[in-house]
This record gives C-alpha cells, sequence and structure tokens, in this order.
C-alpha cells in the first residue's frame, strides 16, 4: 500500500479534509476510512466534510465507503481552464451517522441514487359531471387540486393535505386513476404525477374556501372547457381519465398510454 498524506483542519467542531497526491483505490478507500474514524472520535467533531470535483470515482467511492452522505453539487465552482469549470460535489459524515454495517449503507447510498418529485391531484366531479379545476396565482394553466407530496408522507396523504391547504376543507380521496411520468419541462426535473379519484361532491353543499395566496379562482368546467385552459399532455391525461372504466387504472408517459 502506497503512503500519502490527508491533511485535516478544524473550525468549530467542523473538521474538513483535503488531499493533493494521488495513489491506487484501495490505499485511498483505507486511509479515509482511519483518518475519518480518528478525526471523529479522537478530536471529538460533531461534522466532516470534503469537497472534490463532482467527477472523481475514485474518491467519491471512498469516501462512500468510509460513510460519508454526498450533500449536493456546487455547479462549475472549479476552475480548470480559462474557460473550462468542473461542479465540485460536497460530501459530509457527522459524528450521530452510523458509519458501517447494512443500516449506513443504505443511508449512504440514499444521499446519492437518483430521487423524483412526485406529485398527487385529485378529480373531484360534481353532480352535472363537470370537473374541479384552479387558477393558480403563479402561472397560466390550470390545476386539479393537489400539488407536490412531502419526503416520506404517502401520496394519498399528499393529495388529501394539499386540497385541504388550496381549499380550506378536508374531502376523500378515492382510488388512483392515472400514474403519469411527465418529463422534463420549463426548468423542472421529471417526476411521476399520481392523480386520485376524488368523487362527486355537490358545491352547494361544500363550502371551498381557496387559499388566496395560492389559488386565484376555482372552476366548474366540462371536460372540453377544462383541455383549453392545460398543457397539453394535462390536457391528453384528462381525457384518458374522462374515458375510464369504472375499476380502470392507467400508466401513462407524458399524457399517452403505453
Amino acid at each position: 500500500m502506497s503512503e500519502f498524506e490527508i491533511k485535516l483542519s478544524i473550525t468549530d467542531g467542523v473538521g474538513v479534509l483535503n488531499w493533493a497526491d494521488s495513489t491506487d483505490p484501495e490505499s485511498l478507500e483505507k486511509a479515509v476510512s482511519a483518518v475519518s474514524d480518528d478525526a471523529l472520535l479522537g478530536h471529538e467533531l460533531r461534522r466532516l466534510e470534503v469537497s472534490l470535483p463532482a467527477g472523481d470515482r475514485m474518491a467519491r467511492r471512498a469516501l462512500l465507503r468510509a460513510g460519508f452522505h454526498l450533500e449536493g453539487i456546487r455547479r462549475q465552482a472549479l476552475r480548470i481552464g480559462e474557460d473550462e469549470f468542473n461542479d465540485v460535489a460536497m460530501f459530509s459524515r457527522l459524528a450521530s451517522d452510523s458509519a458501517y454495517g447494512s443500516s449506513a449503507h443504505s443511508a449512504v447510498m440514499n444521499s446519492v441514487l437518483p430521487r423524483k418529485r412526485v406529485i398527487a391531484h385529485v378529480l373531484f366531479r360534481n353532480p352535472q359531471g363537470q370537473v374541479l379545476y384552479c387558477k393558480t396565482t403563479f402561472k397560466k394553466d390550470w390545476e386539479l387540486p393537489g400539488g407536490v407530496v412531502e419526503p416520506n408522507e404517502a401520496p394519498a396523504r399528499g393529495a388529501s393535505r394539499e386540497v385541504l391547504e388550496e381549499l380550506g376543507v378536508r374531502l376523500p380521496v378515492g382510488r388512483l386513476l392515472v400514474a403519469d411520468w411527465m418529463p422534463p419541462y420549463l426548468g423542472w426535473e421529471d417526476a411521476l404525477e399520481l392523480i386520485f379519484d376524488g368523487g362527486v361532491i355537490d358545491p352547494a353543499e361544500v363550502d371551498l374556501v381557496p387559499d388566496q395566496h395560492e389559488i386565484a379562482a376555482v372552476h366548474w368546467v366540462s371536460v372540453e372547457e377544462a383541455t383549453e385552459h392545460l398543457i397539453p399532455l394535462a390536457a391528453d391525461r384528462l381525457r384518458l381519465i374522462d374515458a375510464l372504466g369504472p375499476n380502470e387504472t392507467l400508466y401513462t408517459e407524458s399524457g399517452k398510454r403505453v
């Protein structure tokens, strides 16, 4: 095993590791693990962190094996040429983190594997068959009641919470109608949208109180009227929902049957 130097600097209980030399993968993994364990225990640190070029796969592997979590990417933070820049990956390990064993491995991998947004909406109809749509204060196209599901929140529960926040009333959330994969759009990364059945509600018997900060207006409209105010994939998806059988659930991609 070759030898090289890993430097540790400490400020207010936070340690920063860095190294300038290169070595083989096995030596790097062993050195990072040993120095990290010693730094957290011997110096009673609460946090240890490392920044490195995002493309340095060998160093990333060594950090993950030593129990470090990926915290984020600093885009184009490292100059590598006159007009060339690299992203920088920030890794950290807390004194309270489990560094070894199956649960530690899962937590580490959870920090680096892809995550996908989940959006949960609810489709309500009135006795006349019209659909409830919301005009928001922040965009032109209309949306079904609902929104982004929070971390560790079940999608149906998230849909119910969003309906309460947007319309001021707790309404039933029934079976899943459509699961739609949505491609990247207007700066958003791709997402999975789930649309649940809210059943039939009578506007005369349900007192909707829209959140004025987020909801500009609510509309009961026919399917065809609604599609005039929707982005194309949402309009296609609504037409598919309108044609669903009583016990049918669809998987779609960009509003199209697969």
